[in-house]
């Protein structure tokens, strides 16, 4: 499998119209890990000058969905993959521009074992967000599934 993981911004980008919109942009992609940011727009911030929290979860779920593409790109003309749940801990009042580093918390194969079995796995990205002294604002966890494609 390659190591390559540039075009999952454009990706991103193409598939999800809301990352071009917001503006996400993509500075770390793994497999495992992603880390987006996303600059301080006013016209996106909340009552206390924060960005709002629904600025914040798009960001966290973007780069769990990016994560997703990177480890699972291989399997996607068989699955479709989907949100199942999500759950986001806000923890400080966010500040100014943000960071969300976006982890894979289980491992790629055992999901597609599950996958290739004729289950339909699901895999949980563990998100942190940060404002731009790198301080934790909230905690998001993206629970998804790989539902298998229907055959024609």
């Amino acid at each position: 499998m390659s190591t390559d993981f540039s075009w999952v911004a454009d990706a991103m980008k193409q598939s999800v119209p809301w990352v071009s919109t917001a503006g996400v942009e993509f500075t770390e992609v793994s497999a495992t890990r992603v880390v987006c940011a996303l600059t301080d727009v006013e016209s996106q911030r909340n009552h206390v000058g924060g960005p709002h929290a629904a600025v914040m979860f798009g960001l966290a779920e973007t780069a769990s969905g990016a994560v997703g593409l990177a480890a699972f790109n291989h399997v996607m003309s068989r699955a479709t993959p989907l949100v199942v749940s999500s759950e986001i801990r806000y923890k400080k009042l966010a500040l100014g521009d943000l960071t969300v580093e976006a982890v894979l918390a289980r491992p790629a194969d055992e999901v597609v074992a599950e996958l290739e079995a004729g289950k339909r796995p699901e895999f949980q990205v563990d998100c942190t967000i940060s404002n731009g002294e790198g301080v934790t604002t909230a905690e998001m966890s993206v629970v998804w599934t790989l539902k298998p494609n229907k055959k024609a």
